[in-house]
């Protein structure tokens, strides 16, 4: 018989992991490799994003950089965020 630690891991109602020490979410700025160029997925994500916001795509970011700006045209677009 297994016994679930509440000590180690919960979730809230949204199911999103809350383990105690977890880094599943970190602030980009605190990212080691947060300057960097942005990943190839981040870039194809971004102009989706720009695209549909009608805005340009700033070719030149950072992973960080790229991160925050796809939040912001999450936001815009309403693409990509939770219901």
């Amino acid at each position: 018989m297994s016994e679930n630690n509440n000590n180690e891991q919960s979730q809230n109602q949204d199911g999103n992991d809350r383990t105690k020490g977890s880094n599943t979410v970190k602030d980009p700025d605190e990212w080691t490799t947060g300057g960097e160029p942005m990943t190839g997925a981040q870039r194809s994500y971004l102009k989706t994003l720009s695209d549909e916001a009608g805005e340009e795509l700033d070719e030149n970011l950072s992973k960080a950089d790229a991160s925050k700006r796809i939040d912001e045209l999450q936001h815009k677009t309403g693409r990509g965020l939770e219901k």
